[in-house]
């Protein structure tokens, strides 16, 4: 069932649609909006069981390209530039190999259409284990989930997620589903394989990550045969928060110089 997506706007100018990673949300990108918001009206999306928008039972990638589509057609918007991060990136191919035109400059950052080794559950199943809803505080909540979490830093930004619901704390992201599929969100679909996206599209990584082995193009072959490969020093994953105004730069560049061709073609 293909959902209608929460989202937040800022600014003026020609579309850019932002895909947050997992365990984010458009609220995440905020910081990255204003500075945008002089030369574009960003669109900071947040996907299905995240954020404000709806829950769901499967969040392949297939079906969360199809959110983002039906995104852009209830908005109006024509061929916007697709910013992804992480999931969002594998999300922001999948939607330009499934449905190209669609999709005007296409910028993924820090992740590539390949299978990666699971290393999210066990940040789930951290935020599944304190009793948040008998804490008390905010401060209660993260005390009790960092000596959890594989990496102790992570914990503000998951906490981004912890909300006020009638008088007790939840988590706003639907933790049960996201825990069930991270399995699929940690591949890129089969039946996506087969298919070509002709256009060029800009991947920005971080210098200090991992996720795209050897930051070579060959990552991305041969659904997308035209990559020109960006890294910031310094950057780790979170590359939009560890260097944001390198980060802010390149998306400009890319979005100045990748105008989308006429007649898109898969």
């Amino acid at each position: 069932m293909v959902l209608d997506l929460a989202f937040e706007s800022l600014g003026s100018g020609p579309p850019l649609v932002v895909l947050h990673g997992l365990f984010g949300s458009g609220s995440n990108w905020r910081s990255f909006a204003r500075t945008l918001a002089a030369s574009h009206t960003v669109h900071s999306v947040d996907l299905r069981n995240h954020g404000a928008s709806p829950w769901a039972d499967t969040m392949g990638y297939p079906e969360m390209a199809d959110d983002v589509r039906r995104f852009i057609d209830r908005h109006g918007l024509k061929q916007p530039a697709i910013l992804g991060h992480s999931m969002g990136g594998k999300t922001a191919m999948a939607l330009a190999l499934l449905y190209p035109e669609h999709v005007g400059p296409l910028i993924v950052v820090d992740i590539a259409p390949v299978s990666y080794a699971d290393t999210m559950t066990p940040f789930a199943e951290a935020m599944r284990a304190p009793d948040v809803l008998a804490a008390a505080t905010r401060a209660e909540v993260q005390r009790r989930l960092q000596p959890l979490l594989p990496d102790p830093s992570v914990a503000p930004f998951l906490m981004q997620n912890l909300v006020m619901q009638n008088d007790h704390f939840d988590w706003r992201i639907n933790l049960g589903v996201i825990a069930r599929e991270i399995s699929t969100l940690s591949n890129f679909p089969t039946l996506l394989q087969d298919l070509r996206f002709r256009r060029p599209i800009r991947a920005i990584l971080g210098e200090q990550s991992d996720y795209v082995p050897s930051r070579a193009a060959s990552a991305f072959a041969p659904m997308f045969s035209s990559v020109q490969i960006e890294v910031i020093a310094g950057a780790g994953h979170w590359v939009h928060a560890d260097q944001p105004a390198a980060f802010s730069d390149l998306v400009r560049q890319a979005l100045r110089q990748d105008v989308p061709a006429a007649a898109p073609m898969r």
